[in-house]
């Protein structure tokens, strides 16, 4: 069994959360809370998948 890694999860929580703040912001019809959630995402996605990259290239992920 591989060991969990912590870090990568808390991103994939982030975007996810961010991902339910969109729909949350158009159910309330806010414009500037629609932008900031995906600007939101785009920074935790990219941010996880910058650090696994990083990641992988120390030979910490299998």
């Amino acid at each position: 069994m591989k060991k969990l890694n912590w870090l990568l999860l808390l991103f994939a929580f982030a975007a996810v959360f961010s991902m339910m703040l969109i729909g949350v912001s158009i159910a309330e019809k806010s414009a500037w809370g629609i932008i900031g959630s995906i600007v939101l995402v785009i920074a935790m996605m990219g941010s996880g998948f910058t650090v696994k990259k990083k990641m992988r290239e120390q030979g910490l992920l299998d």
